[in-house]
């Protein structure tokens, strides 16, 4: 059955990742409309959690929010499919960094590098920076359920050189990588504001005025390793182009404070939601396990 669906879905995809760039996001507009007026795509969770994320707003400015994130999800999605044919050269131009020199400085350390960020603008089309540095790239991903869609993502997140990691093998693949001799300067790109598992053992951190529970592996990893840790901060310039700025967190991680790195993360993507919420993932629960 999941061959089925896949021979089904895939040619459709394919198609779409050909379209002119105007046609394309014509069509987003389509399939927004459907999303958001017919279907009602959670709207029930993205009301929630934008009323718990911003209490000082009116019902007015968040259904304004509420909107404009509806026809980036769309934008972001149709995006991500545009990634099985999009070119080095228009992914460059669409993906711009605007801060190079804060890399090559990371490139001149002889440290791996720990780049963080989250599910805010167009996380996707962030492995361009594996054409615009001289580090290996891996990518950190969830593996999903059915085996030929898994493998046309790690295809398509693999076009470029980099390697992709599933996310329960990434601390082993790191520990034996950063062992190597001689050692290879990788980049590990990370997201980690999901909500994980609820345990007794989760660290609490404040989001967005909540007390919830948060991922600390990336922390560990930088500890234990000695990463350089960044945050890659991926603003949306216009539809179809972003902007991104490599903010570095720490580059003596061993040396800091427990849980300062992961501090410091939600911070700086708190901060960068209250500049313009409406490009933030908002269709999961983000405080199902809050305090």
């Amino acid at each position: 059955m999941n061959q089925i669906i896949y021979l089904i879905v895939y040619p459709f995809l394919w198609i779409l990742s050909k379209l002119p760039w105007r046609l394309f996001y014509i069509f987003s507009d389509v399939v927004c409309f459907v999303v958001y007026k017919l279907i009602g795509y959670r709207k029930k969770v993205v009301s929630s959690n934008l009323k718990a994320a911003f209490s000082d707003k009116n019902t007015q400015e968040l259904l304004a929010i509420e909107k404009k994130h509806y026809q980036h999800l769309c934008d972001l999605f149709l995006e991500m499919i545009r990634s099985m044919g999009i070119s080095k050269q228009d992914l460059q131009q669409r993906f711009h960094i605007k801060n190079p020199e804060i890399l090559q400085e990371l490139e001149n350390d002889s440290k791996s590098l720990l780049l963080l960020t989250a599910h805010y603008g167009n996380y996707e089309w962030s492995n361009s920076l594996e054409l615009q540095t001289s580090m290996r790239c891996v990518g950190v991903y969830k593996k999903i359920k059915n085996p030929f869609f898994d493998r046309m993502v790690r295809k398509v997140r693999q076009r470029f050189g980099s390697d992709i990691i599933e996310n329960v093998h990434i601390t082993k693949y790191a520990l034996t990588c950063e062992k190597q001799v001689p050692k290879i300067q990788r980049l590990y790109g990370l997201i980690i504001d999901q909500s994980p598992k609820l345990n007794k053992r989760n660290h609490y951190e404040y989001f967005l005025g909540r007390e919830v529970p948060v991922f600390v592996g990336a922390e560990v990893l930088a500890r234990k390793l000695d990463l350089n840790v960044a945050y890659l901060e991926t603003t949306k310039v216009k539809r179809g182009f972003y902007e991104s700025e490599i903010k570095i967190i720490t580059k003596d991680a061993p040396n800091e404070q427990m849980y300062a790195i992961t501090k410091k993360y939600f911070k700086i993507v708190e901060q960068q939601i209250h500049k313009a919420p409406e490009y933030y993932l908002w269709t999961h629960k983000r405080w199902k396990h809050a305090k």
